[in-house]
C-alpha cells in the first residue's frame, strides 16, 4: 500500500506528516519505529498524522508519534508544521483552526513565509497535573541522579510534561549524561521532557532539550514553552522571550493567568510515497 507523505521540520526538529482524511493506514507501533530508523527508513524525531475531528467545532485531530512509537500528547514544532501542511494541501482554505490534541485543543495561525503563531493553552504546575511524584508543592524541587548528582527542577505541564533546570552554559552542560536520568526518573511516572536552560539576558534564553521517546532534538517547541515560563513566573525573564535552540529560535510570550503564545517558522523538505509493506514485514 501506497502513502503519501510529507517531510517537514520545524527548526531542525523533523516530522513526516500523514494525512489521514484522504488515505488510510494502520500504524502500530513497530511500524512506526521502522519508519523513523534514519538508517533503513525515513527517519523523524515524530510522526504528525492529520485525522478528522472528533468534536463539530474543531477542524482538524492532530495525533503525534515519537520515534519510539509511543503517542505523546503534545508537540510544539509539529503544530506549526501541521497548520502549514493541512493549508497547504488544501484541506482547509482558513489561516486560523482549532485543533484537536490529547492534551486539548490548539489554535494555530499563519503568518508570511512560513511563520506560524500558535495558542499553546495555559501551563500547569500542580505536581499531579506532570504528573511529578512529590509530597507538597514547592517552587523547585531537588531530583536525586546518580553518581550523588542532583538537579534543582521547575515542572510544567505545556500538553507534555517538562522538566526544567538552569545550568551555567548550554555549550558544557552534560546533556547526554543527565538528560536520560531526568526523562526517565522514578519521580516522572509517564516520564518527561527534560530542558537545560541557560539565561543570557531576561528577555533572550539558550535551550537544550532531552526529549522523551526521542533524545536531545534540535529543538523543541513546548520545551521552549515551558522554560520560558519558568523564568517569567520566577521573576527571571521579562513576558516576552527569544529562545535560541541549536536549530534556530523562536518568540514566546506569556502573562500570569494567561495562554502560552509561541511563535516560530516551518519548512517543507520534500514530499514523497511511501510503501507501507516495507515496514510491516
Amino acid at each position: 500500500m501506497l502513502l503519501e507523505f510529507t517531510k517537514m521540520h520545524g527548526l531542525g526538529n523533523d516530522f513526516v506528516v500523514l494525512d489521514l482524511i484522504s488515505q488510510r493506514a494502520y500504524l502500530d507501533t513497530t511500524t512506526i519505529q521502522r519508519m523513523a530508523d534514519r538508517h533503513f527508513g525515513i527517519g523523524f524525531d515524530q510522526l504528525l498524522i492529520v485525522e478528522p475531528p472528533d468534536y463539530p467545532n474543531v477542524d482538524f485531530k492532530y495525533r503525534i508519534f515519537n520515534a519510539d512509537g509511543s503517542e505523546v500528547e503534545q508537540c510544539g514544532n509539529g503544530v506549526r508544521c501541521f497548520a502549514r501542511f493541512v493549508h497547504e494541501r488544501q484541506l482547509t482554505k482558513k489561516t486560523k483552526i482549532k485543533v484537536q490534541t490529547k492534551a486539548g485543543i490548539v489554535e494555530p495561525e499563519l503568518g508570511p513565509n512560513g511563520w506560524v503563531r500558535v495558542n499553546m493553552g495555559y501551563p500547569k504546575f500542580m505536581p499531579h497535573e506532570i504528573p511529578f511524584v512529590t509530597e507538597e508543592f514547592e517552587a523547585l524541587y531537588t531530583l536525586e541522579l546518580a553518581n550523588e548528582q542532583s538537579l534543582k527542577i521547575d515542572v510544567v505541564n505545556m500538553g507534555n510534561p517538562h522538566a526544567v533546570t538552569i545550568v551555567p552554559d548550554v555549550l558544557t552542560a552534560d546533556v547526554a549524561t543527565m538528560g536520560p536520568q531526568v526523562e526517565s526518573h522514578v519521580r516522572f511516572p509517564q516520564r518527561v521532557n527534560a530542558g537545560f536552560m541557560q539565561i543570557v539576558d531576561e528577555k533572550h534564553i539558550r535551550l537544550r532539550v532531552f526529549e522523551r521517546g526521542v533524545g536531545e532534538t534540535l529543538a523543541c517547541g513546548t520545551g521552549a514553552c515551558a522554560a520560558a515560563v519558568s523564568g517569567m513566573r520566577r521573576g527571571l525573564l521579562a513576558n516576552e522571550v527569544e529562545v535560541e535552540l541549536a536549530g534556530g529560535k523562536l518568540q514566546i510570550a506569556w502573562q500570569e493567568g494567561d495562554v502560552v503564545w509561541m511563535t516560530g517558522p516551518t519548512a517543507n523538505v520534500y514530499e514523497g510515497r511511501l510503501d507501507l509493506r516495507y515496514f510491516q514485514s
